[in-house]
């Protein structure tokens, strides 16, 4: 199944996180499909192609409980 979920980026203390399309059995931080956006929870800065969001639900990936929450989906 693909999912779209945050992987971790940035430095110890310092969370950087990316929106990834991925397959659900890779680990978090494994390869990615495609990346779609950012969210910086530091400066609450987010950042979402949201063209490539509607794509990948519409060919069946489902969200992560995360990304939802910090989308508004």
């Amino acid at each position: 199944m693909t999912v779209i979920r945050l992987t971790r980026m940035g430095r110890k203390k310092q969370p950087f996180y990316r929106i990834a399309v991925t397959d659900s059995r890779k680990r978090r931080d494994g390869g990615w499909i495609e990346l779609i956006g950012h969210y910086n929870p530091m400066t609450k800065e987010l950042v979402v192609d949201s063209e490539r969001v509607d794509y990948w639900l519409s060919v069946g990936a489902q969200m992560s409980n995360r990304v939802k929450k910090i989308t508004g989906r």
